[in-house]
Order: structure tokens, then sequence, then C-alpha cells
């Protein structure tokens, strides 16, 4: 089914009815609508953690249980739908730190929060030619979420330095260049994964 024969369909999945000529800002979201929303973003992430760059906008409807015509009103184009997946997973990596700051145990804090951050960075690498599209199209879009990425990295590093967990010669940038890169390899597998995170952490941890 194209693009236009599913946004072309009745609203069977619950999306608001749009008149023509109506601006988006104007209307108030229905809670179905959010809720639609909410399910496409986690089907996604599903999907391409799945399938990788040869998930389906099809797969990802279907995965959410709506109609592909609900994907599409939602996000018109394929980059539309990681540009919204990129800008909620910083969200979380974000709330991820303040969950880790809350904790009792500074080192298990940002232990945690770097696990969380390969996790994330790893989910990326299927959508690489989206999400490049997408910066192209906001350039301040990933300068801003680099810089909360590692104000949400610092920290978290920067409790445990205080705590005396954590050696003080490094800052948060220092640690993002160590791991991004790691994260982005497309042979890059999760078991590699877990073990080179561990030695990061060992190299992070203050010494005696």
């Amino acid at each position: 089914m194209g693009q236009a024969q599913a946004q072309a369909r009745d609203n069977r999945d619950g999306d608001q009815v749009v008149e023509a000529g109506t601006p988006p800002t104007d209307r108030p979201r229905r809670a179905d609508a959010r809720r639609n929303e909410e399910k496409l973003l986690a089907a996604a992430r599903r999907v391409f953690a799945a399938h990788g760059t040869a998930a389906s906008m099809d797969a990802i409807a279907k995965e959410a249980g709506v109609g592909v015509g609900t994907l599409y009103r939602h996000f018109p184009k394929r980059v539309d739908l990681a540009e919204a997946l990129y800008r909620s997973d910083v969200d979380e990596i974000v709330s991820a730190a303040a969950e880790a700051l809350a904790g009792a145990d500074a080192w298990e804090g940002l232990s945690t929060w770097m696990e969380a951050y390969v996790r994330y960075s790893m989910s990326k690498r299927a959508l690489v030619s989206e999400l490049n599209e997408a910066f192209a199209k906001d350039p301040g879009l990933r300068l801003a979420s680099r810089e909360r990425v590692v104000a949400a990295l610092s920290a978290v590093l920067a409790r445990a330095q205080a705590a005396g967990a954590a050696r003080t010669d490094l800052d948060g940038e220092d640690v993002l260049q160590l791991v991004l890169p790691m994260c982005m390899s497309a042979t890059l597998t999760e078991p590699q994964a877990h073990r080179l995170l561990a030695t990061v952490l060992d190299g992070l941890r203050a010494r005696d």
C-alpha cells in the first residue's frame, strides 16, 4: 500500500480527523492519538532492533497494532520517525542520569548509566542514513542533543569522582570519546560491547 493511499484511509485507528486548512498547532491532540504515537515509537524500537536497516514501515505499524495509515499520519516519512525516536531516546538517556544521581551508590549509578548509553548508541546504527538526513535538515539537533548527553554523563561522573570512586583526570567529554566510536561500529556485537564497556569502567575506577 502506498503512502498516499495509506494516508487516505478512514480514521479507524482512533487518530483525530483533520479538516482541510486547520493548522496542526491549533488542534488539541486526542489522548488516543498520543497513545498511538507512543505505541509506534515503542514498536519502531523493537522492529529496528530485530531487523536493523531492513525494518519496514509496514512492519512497524503491524508491531504497534495500528493501521499503516496511522503510522503515516504521525510520521509521513521514515526520517520523521527516525528523528522522533532520536529525540525520545535522548530524553530517556538524560532521565537515566537523574535516576542514577538519585541512587545510593555513586559508582553503581555511573556504571548503570554507561550501560544504558551503550544500548542507546548501538540502537542508532540502524538509523544512520535517516539521522544524517535529519541532522542536515536541522543542524542544531545533533549539537543540542550531544550537549545534553555530555551534561548527563558529566553529572554522574562528577558524583562518582566526588565519592572517590572514579578517577578525577577525565571529564564527561573524554569518556564519551572513548565509548561513542566503539558503539557506532557496524561490526560490534553485544558480547563485545559488554567486554569493552567493562574495560572502560575498569579504567575509570579510582586507584588507591
